[in-house]
Parts: structure tokens; C-alpha cells; sequence
């Protein structure tokens, strides 16, 4: 394996165990084991876990913004229920156990403000392009409506670990459409 395959297979290894078992609940040694690396090559990559929570945090944020902008044509007549939409179809398929921005934002909670700052920058990156997309389709307040389908949003996330994503996303997509609806 090559430097950049290797650091492909840490991160996508890191970022599944994270998931399933949570930043504090995986050591590096279980990420080296099962990405099939020497240990001086995981430091040789990632300094610290905590160097390599953050590069799969933005990668996994990276992701998740190409999956968005893929499904949202902004030209649309409703942008916001193709938003809601898009999310829901990525809770499925990458997010079903609940949100790993959240997990960091609660597991580095005044103790690492870079991963924190990263998984923050997420929450906010989406309120500010639910407001970008309430601007270019002329909508009063749309620091209101932002808002309120950031709230959506994060609800379908929370409400996905127990209703499961198909049935959080289809309850998202009637209350997407009454909020467009009332709002001018």
C-alpha cells in the first residue's frame, strides 16, 4: 500500500469505528489492527487521535456537503423539502445510529477545541446554507425559516435512532412543505 491508500483505509476504518463505538470507546491499536497499518504509519499520517477524529470529521463533513449539493437543486421550486429529502436519504445510508458531529461535540466538550470547533462549524454551516437558500428564493425572515428546518433537520437525526430514517424523513418532509407553505 502506498502512503495515500494507507491513509485512506486509516480514516475510512477510524471513521466506522468511531461510529459504531464512539470516539472514547476506540483505541488506536484497534484502528491499526484493522486497517492493516504499523503503528509508525498511522503516527506518520495522524500526530494524535485527536488529529485523526478531526481529519475524519471533516472528510465525513466533506461528504455529506457533496451528497447535499448533489440532490438540492437550488433552482427548484422547493430547494428546502429536496434538502430535507437529500438528509434523509444520507441518514439512511451513513447516519443511521444518530449524528458523529453531535457525538464530538459532546465527547470534546471543553476539551479539545478543535474537534469541537470542527463538529460546530458543521451545525452552523448547515444553518447558514438553509438561510442561503431561503435568500435566493425571496423568503421574509429567512433567518426564521433557517431556523426552523435546522431544527427539522436535527430532529430527523435524533428521531432516526428510534423510528428508523425512512419514516423520521417521510414525518420531515410533510412539516418541510407546511413550513414553505406559511412562509412568504
Amino acid at each position: 500500500m502506498n502512503k495515500s491508500v494507507k491513509r485512506e483505509a486509516i480514516l475510512k476504518v477510524a471513521e466506522r469505528l468511531f461510529y459504531e463505538h464512539g470516539f472514547k470507546g476506540v483505541g488506536l491499536k484497534q484502528i491499526i489492527s484493522e486497517a492493516n497499518v504499523a503503528t509508525m504509519t498511522l503516527y506518520n499520517h495522524f500526530p494524535s487521535k485527536e488529529n485523526l477524529v478531526e481529519e475524519v470529521l471533516k472528510q465525513r463533513e466533506e461528504r455529506y456537503w457533496a451528497y447535499l449539493d448533489s440532490h438540492v437543486e437550488m433552482d427548484s421550486d422547493s430547494p428546502f423539502v429536496l434538502a430535507v429529502e437529500a438528509h434523509g436519504h444520507w441518514l439512511k445510508e451513513q447516519s443511521y445510529k444518530g449524528d458523529m458531529f453531535l457525538r464530538a461535540i459532546e465527547d470534546y466538550a471543553g476539551t479539545n477545541n478543535d474537534i469541537e470547533n470542527i463538529a460546530r462549524g458543521h451545525k452552523l454551516k448547515l444553518l447558514k446554507y438553509l438561510q442561503k437558500l431561503a435568500q435566493k428564493k425571496g423568503k421574509d425572515n429567512e433567518q426564521h425559516l433557517a431556523n426552523q428546518l435546522t431544527l427539522l433537520l436535527e430532529g430527523t437525526t435524533s428521531m432516526t435512532t428510534l423510528i428508523g430514517a425512512e419514516k423520521a424523513t417521510e414525518y420531515s418532509i410533510s412539516i418541510a412543505r407546511t413550513l414553505v407553505k406559511h412562509t412568504s
